[in-house]
């Protein structure tokens, strides 16, 4: 492999990164790794990002964000969603070694599991995982467009009853849904506490740490994270996080991530979570955004129907896992 090094990813490697990106998978993701280049200089604390240096220049690089509780995750976790050499040098060992790199910075941060996602459409990108150790992961990616929710919705009377109202084909669906009926508006810094005395009531874990971070993200990554809050009364009892991202996992399409939603217990099946998903959806398809991605414990069933009830079905994307120890 000649002069092989392994060093973290400076500023001035991005141009280079960039390049090597738009060939390897020949469309620019230029918006994308400016975002990701920021967020790992200005949140070391949040990714692990490095370069493959080869006989004095960059040869390859891999990008992972540290995740502490996304889609329910008890631990935290690494999840490497860019990777990319360049193509003169493929096949001479540069991907096992940042791999081995990753895990060994893994091991320093106490963090033992790595995961990834590969479109089921690209055979080269499993064979490499797979020869790597990866499995496929107890998880499943759900998708679904930025359409108006289109089936019977639950409501919820001034004293808390339950109402039913069929859904109409069109943008009125949003209005029913989140203005006339579940008053719903952006998560601000005041509702964090909100969140977390709920997300409590739904797991038994005081997850504070984790989404005091979804907060700094919100306020640091102006644009890339939308979250809400549903009020009853005036008191917040449901919330749902998500970010728009273009580029992860070498999508070519601008998606959304929805990572968390919660609603409180006592509000289960009233319209809460609809009404939560139903602004979600209209205020990315604002942003044109055309599909949104989440992940689900298969244990989760609750959460399967719901999300399968709200027009989400399965990906064609494997949720592949590695344990580092």
């Amino acid at each position: 492999m000649g002069d092989l090094q392994l060093r973290s990813l400076h500023r001035d490697d991005f141009d280079r990164v960039s390049g090597i990106e738009s060939r390897i998978t020949g469309h620019s993701r230029k918006g994308f790794l400016e975002k990701r280049f920021a967020a790992a200089v200005e949140s070391p604390a949040g990714f692990i990002a490095f370069a493959a240096v080869r006989d004095g220049g960059l040869a390859g690089y891999a990008i992972a964000r540290i995740q502490e509780g996304e889609f329910g995750a008890p631990d935290a976790v690494a999840v490497l969603d860019v990777i990319g050499i360049d193509p003169d040098v493929q096949g001479m060992g540069i991907g096992k070694a940042l791999l081995d790199e990753l895990e060994g910075r893994m091991k320093a941060r106490g963090i033992g599991t790595l995961r990834t996602q590969v479109d089921w459409g690209n055979p080269a990108m499993i064979r490499f995982f797979s020869s790597a150790g990866f499995l496929l992961a107890p998880a499943q990616v759900l998708e679904r467009d930025t359409s108006p929710l289109s089936e019977e919705i639950r409501g919820v009377g001034s004293a808390g009853a339950e109402a039913r109202s069929p859904a109409r084909a069109g943008g009125d669906d949003y209005e029913t849904l989140s203005r006339d009926r579940v008053p719903v508006r952006s998560l601000s810094e005041d509702d964090l506490a909100a969140a977390v005395r709920i997300d409590r009531k739904l797991t038994g874990r005081d997850r504070s740490a984790y989404y005091a971070g979804k907060l700094r993200e919100m306020l640091t990554e102006s644009g890339i994270r939308v979250s809400l809050v549903a009020e009853e009364d005036g008191f917040v009892v449901g919330f749902v996080m998500a970010r728009v991202d273009f580029g992860e996992f070498g999508k070519v399409d601008k998606a959304a991530i929805l990572d968390t939603i919660g609603v409180h217990p006592g509000f289960a099946g009233s319209g809460i979570g609809h009404a939560l998903l139903s602004q979600l959806f209209l205020n990315l398809a604002t942003l044109q955004v055309e599909t949104v991605l989440t992940q689900v414990s298969p244990e989760n069933i609750g959460l399967q129907r719901f999300l399968y009830s709200c027009g989400f079905h399965p990906a064609q994307r494997l949720v592949l896992s590695k344990s580092v120890s």
